[in-house]
């Protein structure tokens, strides 16, 4: 009975997730420029319910200092209060409220991962096209270190350098960048050794061009459609990396809000039935799997298949 009830409620959690992307795809559709409108139609449910997530988060990191009933670390009380009309989440083990701080990680936590993950693709994308581009030596010296670093583990290469260099936003960014674009590298370079190989990139050194306008104008745009689905893959790790590094307590600082640290700081709780941590973390998983969705429609748009 007790499974029936629980599979009952997972499929009206689904039928009310897919009936929110429909409507806003319709609303999306609706505002679109008709370019725009015409892909959106197309869109699955799960992409429209990952874009209508992905909105909602981007909103909530934007406006985070409008919504929060309270600042990110304002002490509002007790530490370990239960839910009220107060703190409608409780608070945390330094009395700072629970909903405050989960509406501020989204922007600490999101936004970082974002420049992160975009400074990875720059680091690896560049590289990885002039490793295709040039051949010879720096595609050897380049390639023979990419396959080395990403021989560690990636988690406990982080690990490794943030003890090495000190705990901080920076450093965090920096580190878990290098360590990101070097899987940005491989896909870049063989991306970019299929089409180096093509006619038109070869009557276009023929003609002289530089090696930006070879970069820019005939193999990024032919490589754009596989970077930017890796692009949604590699937020996601890198977003679940930062999320392990705080709980682990080399991530972001303790007074800063972050949904990987928050659960450390109160799995406690979990000891006494209250589901307050796993709060942080299923907004963790929402985020992942909604930039999945999306993912998984630009590579199917990308791939050329047809339903």
């Amino acid at each position: 009975m007790a499974l029936f009830i629980g599979l009952l409620w997972l499929a009206l959690a689904i039928a009310v997730a897919m009936g929110a992307g429909l409507v806003f795809r319709q609303g999306a559709v609706a505002v679109a420029p008709r370019g725009v409108a015409k892909e959106l139609r197309t869109a699955p449910m799960t992409a429209s319910f990952g874009m209508m997530i992905i909105v909602i988060y981007i909103i909530v990191a934007v406006f985070a200092p409008l919504i929060a009933p309270f600042g990110e670390t304002e002490i509002v009380g007790r530490e370990y209060e239960p839910w009220s009309e107060v703190n409608l989440l409780g608070t945390d083990n330094l009395g700072r409220d629970m909903l405050s701080r989960m509406i501020y990680a989204a922007r600490n936590t999101v936004g970082i991962a974002f420049l992160t993950t975009a400074l990875a693709f720059i680091i690896g994308s560049v590289l990885g096209l002039l490793a295709a581009i040039m051949g010879g030596w720096l595609d050897q010296i380049l390639s023979r270190t990419v396959d080395v670093l990403m021989a560690i583990p990636a988690l406990i290469f982080a690990l490794l350098l943030l003890t090495i260099v000190g705990t901080s936003i920076v450093n965090m960014i920096i580190i878990i960048a290098l360590i990101d674009s070097t899987r940005v590298f491989r896909l870049a370079r063989a991306v970019a050794m299929n089409i180096v190989v093509m006619d038109y990139v070869e009557a276009a050194k023929l003609r002289g061009e530089s090696l930006w306008r070879l970069i820019t104008r005939e193999i990024l745009p032919n490589a754009m459609a596989p970077l930017v689905a890796e692009f949604g893959l590699r937020f996601c790790f890198v977003f679940l990396m930062i999320s392990a590094l705080s709980f682990l307590g080399l991530g972001m600082p303790p007074s800063t809000a972050d949904w990987g640290s928050m659960v450390k700081d109160n799995a406690t709780l979990i000891t006494f039935g209250d589901i307050t941590p796993l709060l942080p973390a299923g907004a963790i998983a929402l985020l992942t799997v909604s930039v999945n969705f999306v993912v998984d429609w630009q590579l199917h748009r990308a791939s050329g298949l047809k339903e």
